[in-house]
């Protein structure tokens, strides 16, 4: 299969995704009622940013940074264990494997069963081809040449032991932080929440930690939150927000509470649902070493200051195809084990 065949086929199912994002098929009923997470709006959210990612432009944009093989005459078997935190987090993944000609075993996490094999089989009926170098399996993998694993910093180090003699990507627990500077306008503070929220704060690039100056002011931080209040109706949400709000105070940890978000001062990175950590600083040149130290923690920062590879507030869940996770690129990698 030539390379222009297999970005004629991507652009293809973008287009797809963008007509599926404005229906409710039976697939997107399927996925909400296996995993409760999978909202409506967070599977079409998803759905949208993959169909905009795909586009013509971008694909093209994305690739002409590679020497691809136009044609896939031996392609290496590459096995994906793929995460099941937000709505098909391992599509690029699949996209990667599969743009450069190689084939993939994907073994899908329990939490997102669905979603992937009903886009994968939209994609071969745009490109038969890509028939032979799909395969999902629920076994135990076998019969491959390379390895991208995605997973908690616990199975990161079964899946380093386990793989060690495969070229691999190992992928651990990471999560996003927001710089604060107090000069934000109210639109940044806005799409700081949809940062936050989005996907419960169950993603790697939801922001689940703030950092703020000594004299920090609240009230225009939690205003902007506010429109996100809804977030309180999903039950698995506010059994969540219920537990951990009576672990802490009775605890008596200090917390800033809206009703609907708790902010709770702490220096760790990966807080829980429906908690924010925050901390202060004083040196906005102290806190970027501190940043740099702490790179394999953290997947993005957002902030409106001088923060080198700074993301845009609202940003943080519209990733391009060339935004790589945990800064390891994906394609790279994949083009080196077919040399």
């Amino acid at each position: 299969m030539q390379l222009k065949q297999r970005i004629n086929a991507f652009i293809a199912l973008g287009k797809f995704l963008a007509e599926v994002e404005n229906t409710k098929p039976e697939v997107l009923k399927q996925a909400e009622a296996q995993n409760g997470w999978f909202t409506e709006d967070n599977i079409k959210f998803s759905l949208k940013n993959w169909s905009q990612a795909l586009s013509e432009d971008n694909i093209k944009k994305w690739v002409e940074n590679y020497n691809i093989s136009s044609t896939s005459s031996s392609p290496k078997t590459v096995a994906v264990i793929m995460a099941g935190n937000v709505p098909l987090v391992g599509f690029h993944d699949f996209l990667s494997v599969l743009i450069t000609g190689n084939k993939i075993i994907a073994k899908l996490s329990s939490n997102d069963k669905i979603l992937l094999p009903f886009i994968a089989s939209q994609l071969i009926k745009v490109e038969p081809n890509f028939k032979s170098l799909i395969e999902f399996t629920d076994k135990q993998l076998q019969n491959f040449d390379a390895v991208i694993a995605t997973g908690s910093d616990n199975t990161a180090r079964y899946f380093e032991y386990y793989f060690s003699k495969y070229p691999n990507i190992i992928r651990k627990n990471r999560n996003s932080v927001a710089v604060l500077t107090g000069e934000e306008t109210m639109d940044e503070l806005e799409a700081l929440a949809n940062d936050i929220f989005r996907y419960f704060g169950l993603g790697c690039r939801n922001v689940s930690k703030l950092y703020l100056p000594q004299d920090y002011n609240f009230e225009a931080f939690f205003k902007a939150m506010y429109s996100w209040k809804a977030i309180i109706n999903n039950n698995k949400y506010i059994n969540n927000y219920d537990y951990n709000k009576a672990v802490y105070l009775m605890d008596s940890f200090p917390l800033l509470d809206n009703e609907f978000m708790l902010l709770k001062e702490d220096s760790a990175f990966s807080s829980p649902i429906s908690v924010v950590f925050y901390e202060k600083y004083s040196s906005i040149d102290n806190l970027k070493i501190e940043l740099a130290e702490n790179s394999s923690k953290i997947q993005c920062v957002v902030s409106n200051a001088n923060i080198k590879n700074k993301v845009a507030f609202g940003e943080t869940q519209s990733p391009a195809l060339w935004d790589y996770a945990d800064g390891v690129d994906t394609v790279d990698f994949l083009l080196k084990i077919s040399e």
